[in-house]
């Protein structure tokens, strides 16, 4: 009998496991279905009915896309559209083979005030609210997910759900002049969009609740010394910064693209599974990489390591 309940739980932990990775590395899948009362197509539906703004998406020869939060009338809120957009353009960025990097920025020199109040009006509903809850922090953990180290550009504000979206990358830079602010607490809410989960990671959980039931304030020096940032660039100039920021960027993915990008799912392996699996999957990227053109190029000219 207990052998047999050790074989079950063996079992069990298994599976578990190998659906913890298809879930990580399939792209196309999503957090919830309806099993979890999800309905992704009723949700586009009612996105679609609050218009304004626009996610643009540019790729460069570099290997490097920006992300580019545009509405600016609003702070570069988020509309029920642009959660939308912002699906499609995660969806086109995990098609791009030959990406290594991303920037994330808002327009007109701030990031973003988080969701259009106009559409968090009219979802009004418990229903409503956690229905965008689960397609929001869908979008975001494939956009956490993607095998592309990126980095935010705040400038300016990044409030709310504009707050949440910067924990979602890799990095964070800002400029001096710039904050970042959770202000859910002061809107009787939480975060939503996986903000707290990832800024626990980030920050540790006595820091981030602090800042999240504080509702602080936190300005370039802060940020930097509780370790939310990597850098305070030189420049507050829209243009500027973002040249900065790519320069910053620039240092991380020199190299091939299928080198930075098996490193960013290893790093994501790392993070998400179970230390067994995600050796497994350390082991089975490395096969993608390894005796291929960039490690026989790197051999043939080098024989042994620059110190």
């Amino acid at each position: 009998m207990a052998l047999r309940q050790e074989m079950a739980k063996s079992l069990l932990k298994t599976s578990s496991l190998s659906g913890r990775t298809k879930l990580l590395h399939q792209t196309g899948l999503s957090l919830y279905s309806t099993s979890h009362g999800f309905y992704e197509e009723e949700v586009k539906k009612k996105l679609q009915q609050f218009p304004g703004g626009s996610i643009d998406l540019q790729k460069e020869d570099s290997g490097i896309g920006i992300l580019t939060l545009n509405n600016p009338r609003k702070m570069n809120a988020f509309s029920g559209v642009m959660m939308l957009q912002l699906l499609e353009k995660v969806i086109e960025l995990e098609n791009w083979t030959e990406g290594k990097g991303l920037i994330v920025r808002g327009a007109k020199n701030t990031f973003s005030s988080g969701s259009d109040l106009n559409a968090v009006k009219s979802l009004g509903t418990p229903e409503d609210g956690m229905a965008v809850c689960m397609f929001m922090q869908n979008t975001l953990t494939r956009f956490m997910r993607l095998p592309l180290i990126s980095v935010a550009l705040v400038q300016g504000w990044a409030l709310g759900g504009g707050a949440e979206f910067t924990t979602a990358c890799d990095f964070r830079l800002m400029t001096p002049e710039s904050k970042i602010r959770f202000v859910h607490k002061e809107m009787g809410i939480i975060p939503s969009w996986g903000g707290t989960t990832r800024l626990v990671e980030i920050i540790g959980s006595r820091q981030a609740l602090k800042v999240l039931s504080g509702a602080l304030k936190l300005d370039s020096k802060y940020a930097l010394q509780i370790g939310m940032v990597e850098e305070v660039l030189q420049s507050s100039d829209e243009t500027k910064s973002l040249e900065e920021a790519q320069e910053w960027l620039k240092q991380f993915i020199q190299g091939p693209p299928e080198v930075i990008r098996a490193l960013k799912k290893s790093v994501c392996s790392g993070r998400e599974l179970y230390l067994e699996e995600a050796l497994q999957n350390e082991r089975d990227l490395l096969g993608t990489v390894w005796g291929g053109p960039a490690n026989l190029e790197a051999i043939a000219k080098k024989g042994k390591f620059n110190k």
